[in-house]
C-alpha cells in the first residue's frame, strides 16, 4: 500500500516548534549559568568561612598555651570538636608544625600526618585550597599559630564539597522550578502567538505562502485593468501598474491617503465611500474611468477593493453608435426627400415640361455642390470637413440651420501631429451636438460654427454658438462637470469630454454668450507640438476619442451622404442656405 506524502507543517507550526526549542535552550542556558554561578559563590563563601575559622582558632591564647603543653591533644580535641557543627565548618584540625595531627573529628586519625599542603602555613602564610582528605574533597584553609614570633602549631579548618553540594541542591531545585515555569509560560505565549499567526496564514506552510505570493505578483502585473486596495484608514495598501497609469500615481503612492492624491472630487468621494459602487463613470483630467468599489469585511472593516477600467474604447463605440443612428436617420430623410424631388422631375417630364424639369434638377444639384464646395474650400482638413458635412445632414433632419462663418479656414497640413483628428472630432462633434439640442425648438433655430487657424496667436480656434436659451452665470463652472445636463439623467458627459480633451492638448475651453443669445463655446488649442512626456494623457492613437459625436470614418459617411443626395441639402453654410430648407 502506497503511503501518501505528508503535507509539510504549516508556517505557524514550524515557528511554534522553533520558538519552543529556542525558549527551552534559553531557559536551559540560564539555568546552567545560574547553577555554575551559585556553585562558585558557594565555594567562595566556604573559603571565606574556613579562613575566618582557622584564623580565629590560630589567634586563640588557649591554642597557643596548649601547643606549648606536654599533651596538646588533651586540651585541644574537645575544643576542636566544639567548633564543628551543621551550619559551620566540617572539621577543625590542629597540628604540629611538621603536620602531626593533635585533633581530628575521627579520633583514630590523631597522631597521623595531615593530608594537604602546609608549606605556606609553616612560612607564616594563611593558605586555602581544595583537597581530598580523610573526609573526602573539601575546601580548607591552613593558618599558622604564632608564639613570640615563632610558628608553634598549624590550624586547618575545612568544609567538605559534599556539604556544599547539599546546600546547592536546594537552590537548584528552586532554580529548576523557576526554569520549568519560565519554559511553560514561554511555550504558552508562543502557542497563543502562533495560533493567531495560523489564523492569519490560513494554516499554509512557507512553500504555499511563497507560491501564493508569486501568483499574486504575476496576476497583479498581468491584469490590464486598474486595481487598488485601500486599508481601513483609506490609504493605498496595494496598487498595480494599470491603476498607476490610469490615476497618474507615482512610485511612492502606497501608504498615501486617498484624499491626498489630487483626484477629482467625484472620484475621491467614490473611493472614500463605504457603500459598494458598480460601474460608475468618472472623469480625471485626461481619462474617462469606469469605477467599481467593494468593501472588504471580515468581522471588522478592513478596507476597500477598487477596480478601474479605461472607458476610452467603450465611449468610442457609444459615440460611433450614436453617430451611426444619426447618419441613418439623415440618410432616410435624404432618401425620402430625393424620392420627392425625383417624382417631381418625372411628373414634369410626363406633363411635357421638360425644360422646367431640367432646370429644377440642375438647381438642386448646383446647390448641393455649392454647399459641399463651400465646406471643402474653407476646411481643407478632411476629417473636420467630413464631420461638418455629416453634422449638416443631421441639422437639416432636426430643422436647425447649421452655418459656417466666412472667416473659417483651415488648410490641409496645418494641424500638427500633437492634435490628433479624433480629439478634434471629440471636441467639435460634442459642441455641435449640444448646440443642435439647445437650438432645437427656438424661434430661429441656428447653430454657427467657426473653425480657423489664428496664425498670430499660433493656435487653432473652434467656436460653436447656438440660438438656445444659453447657460446661467451660476452654471458656468458646473456645465463642464460630469453629469450636468438640462435634459435629464444619463446625460452630461459631452462637455466634460470636451474640457478633458482640450486639457490633454494643453488648450482651453471658454463659455460665453453667442450672437443669437445662446451659449457660445470657444476652444483654443496651441499649434506648437507638445514636448515629449509633456502630456499626462495617452498617445494620440488611443486618446479618449469616445464622444457623443462621430469618429472620422462615420463623419466621412455623412459627408458622402450629403454630397451624393440630389434632394434638399443641409440648411446653412453661408448665404442662400435658407432656400434649401
Amino acid at each position: 500500500m502506497r503511503i501518501p506524502p505528508t503535507r509539510p507543517r504549516s508556517l505557524a507550526g514550524q515557528l511554534f516548534a522553533m520558538q519552543v526549542v529556542l525558549v527551552a535552550a534559553v531557559v536551559a542556558g540560564c539555568a546552567l549559568f545560574a547553577y555554575a554561578d551559585d556553585r562558585g559563590q558557594a565555594e567562595e563563601t566556604a573559603r571565606r568561612q574556613t579562613t575566618a575559622t582557622a584564623t580565629a582558632v590560630a589567634r586563640s591564647p588557649a591554642v597557643v598555651a596548649a601547643a606549648r603543653s606536654k599533651d596538646p591533644t588533651a586540651a585541644l580535641q574537645p575544643y576542636a570538636v566544639s567548633l564543628v557543627g551543621e551550619p559551620g565548618v566540617t572539621f577543625v584540625t590542629i597540628m604540629s608544625p611538621d603536620g602531626t595531627r593533635w585533633t581530628h573529628p575521627q579520633p583514630e586519625e590523631i597522631g597521623r600526618k595531615y593530608l594537604g599542603h602546609t608549606g605556606a602555613a609553616r612560612r607564616g602564610e594563611t593558605y586555602s585550597e581544595t583537597y581530598r582528605g580523610t573526609l573526602g574533597r573539601s575546601v580548607r584553609t591552613v593558618a599558622p599559630v604564632y608564639d613570640r614570633g615563632e610558628v608553634v602549631a598549624l590550624v586547618s579548618a575545612g568544609i567538605t564539597v559534599e556539604r556544599i553540594s547539599a546546600q546547592l541542591r536546594g537552590q537548584v531545585t528552586a532554580l529548576l522550578g523557576m526554569a520549568g515555569a519560565a519554559l511553560a509560560l514561554g511555550g504558552a505565549g508562543t502557542y497563543v502567538i502562533n495560533a493567531r499567526l495560523r489564523r492569519h496564514t490560513h494554516g499554509m506552510n512557507a512553500a504555499e505562502l511563497s507560491r501564493m505570493h508569486d501568483y499574486h505578483q504575476a496576476a497583479l502585473h498581468a491584469v490590464r485593468e486598474g486595481l487598488v486596495m485601500l486599508d481601513g484608514r483609506r490609504r493605498i495598501a496595494l496598487v498595480n501598474d494599470g491603476a498607476r497609469e490610469l490615476l497618474g500615481l507615482g512610485p511612492g503612492a502606497v501608504g498615501t491617503p486617498v484624499a491626498d492624491l489630487g483626484l477629482p472630487p467625484s472620484l475621491t468621494g467614490a473611493l472614500l465611500s463605504g457603500e459598494p459602487r458598480v460601474d460608475e463613470l468618472h472623469l480625471t483630467a485626461d481619462r474617462v474611468l469606469v469605477v467599481s468599489t467593494r468593501p472588504v469585511v471580515g468581522g471588522e472593516r478592513r478596507g476597500t477593493v477598487v477596480t478601474l477600467r479605461d472607458h476610452t474604447e467603450l465611449q468610442a463605440l457609444s459615440g460611433e453608435l450614436d453617430s451611426e443612428r444619426g447618419f441613418s436617420q439623415a440618410l432616410r430623410s435624404q432618401a425620402h426627400e430625393a424620392a420627392n424631388r425625383l417624382h417631381t422631375v418625372v411628373s414634369l417630364i410626363e406633363l411635357g415640361r421638360v425644360k422646367e424639369a431640367v432646370d429644377f434638377a440642375t438647381a438642386e444639384l448646383e446647390l448641393a455642390q455649392v454647399l459641399t464646395d463651400r465646406v471643402v474650400d474653407a476646411v481643407a482638413e478632411p476629417v473636420l470637413a467630413a464631420l461638418l458635412l455629416g453634422k449638416a445632414a443631421q441639422a437639416n433632419e432636426r430643422g436647425v440651420e447649421l452655418e459656417l462663418t466666412r472667416d473659417s479656414r483651415i488648410d490641409d497640413g496645418v494641424l500638427p501631429p500633437s492634435l490628433p483628428a479624433r480629439d478634434l472630432v471629440t471636441m467639435l462633434g460634442n459642441l455641435i451636438d449640444n448646440a443642435l439640442e439647445a437650438a432645437r425648438g427656438t424661434a430661429v433655430p441656428r447653430v454657427t460654427v467657426t473653425a480657423r487657424v489664428d496664425e498670430d496667436a499660433g493656435e487653432l480656434l473652434l467656436r460653436v454658438a447656438d440660438s438656445g436659451p444659453g447657460v446661467g452665470p451660476d452654471d458656468h463652472d458646473a456645465v463642464f462637470e460630469r453629469g450636468w445636463s438640462t435634459r435629464g439623467p444619463g446625460r452630461g458627459l459631452g462637455l466634460a469630454l470636451v474640457r478633458q480633451t482640450a486639457h490633454r492638448a494643453r488648450g482651453t475651453v471658454a463659455l460665453g454668450r453667442g450672437p443669437d443669445g445662446g451659449a457660445e463655446f470657444t476652444v483654443r488649442l496651441p499649434l506648437t507640438p507638445v514636448a515629449p512626456g509633456g502630456t499626462d494623457g495617452p498617445d494620440p492613437v488611443h486618446a479618449p476619442g469616445g464622444t457623443d459625436g462621430p469618429d472620422p470614418v462615420h463623419a466621412a459617411q455623412g459627408a458622402n451622404a450629403a454630397r451624393g443626395t440630389a434632394g434638399p441639402t443641409p440648411a446653412g453654410f453661408g448665404r442662400g442656405a435658407g432656400a434649401a430648407s
